[in-house]
């Protein structure tokens, strides 16, 4: 793992480096490219991670009735249910396995922004916009911004057919997510040095930005499988 976060460390020297040599020498924008590189990197995970979402909201249905009209003998339920994955070519793990893979990437990145003050040769490098980026945000501004971008990514990450496939425990805990994460992640953003803040931002700005386009494909092939 250490060397995964010097690998991240380096690439981030890197495109600071260029930023210098764009004439506009700034960590700020060395940590948005970075973060953009990211993303686009794990997008066909991304898009693996979602299309299986929206399967398994779109079998939910099928998924209730069989839980229903088996309820009284788990085996057969079991078995049925699995049928049915296996039919509408589910995985039930396609969802997690992407997110899995992709948390050593997130940790390295982490762990570079969090050790961000131990490579900055000169602390005029760390300033961005109203900024010290080896510190925490004064005015709270990414805060407000990581909970508001936080909460639209969840949002356009939920299904649109989930409220209507879910059952009552699942809605009520998806609703739930979508108002404590934002919370949740806004009081983090507030506690740590705001290169991280500036991250967390622009990542949940791609993020919906990467969204918004993935559900524009899986609904125009949804419709045409129709």
């Amino acid at each position: 793992m250490n060397i995964f976060v010097q690998w991240m460390t380096d690439l981030l020297k890197w495109l600071y480096s260029l930023t210098i040599l764009a004439g506009i020498p700034s960590y700020g924008i060395a940590i948005i490219l970075l973060t953009i590189i990211i993303k686009m990197l794990i997008y066909p995970l991304t898009w693996k991670q979602m299309a299986s979402m929206r399967k398994t909201v779109d079998i939910q249905p099928k998924l209730q009735a069989v839980q229903k009209k088996y309820k009284n003998d788990p085996q057969t339920m079991n078995a049925k249910i699995m049928e049915l994955y296996k039919e509408n070519n589910v995985n039930p793990a396609g969802g997690c396995l992407p997110m899995v893979i992709q948390l050593p990437i997130f940790w390295a990145l982490y762990s570079a922004l969090f050790n961000f003050n131990n490579y900055i040769a000169d602390p005029s490098q760390a300033h961005f916009l109203w900024l010290d980026l080896t510190l925490k945000d004064p005015f709270y501004i990414l805060a407000v911004l990581a909970a508001a971008t936080t909460f639209l990514q969840t949002k356009v990450t939920s299904p649109s057919s989930a409220s209507a496939g879910a059952n009552d425990a699942a809605a009520s805990t998806q609703k739930t997510m979508l108002y404590i994460m934002p919370l949740f992640m806004g009081y983090i953003t507030s506690t740590v040095p705001s290169g991280l803040g500036v991250y967390w931002v622009v990542m949940n700005i791609v993020s919906i930005l990467q969204q918004l386009y993935i559900n524009h494909k899986l609904d125009m092939g949804k419709q045409k499988a129709a």
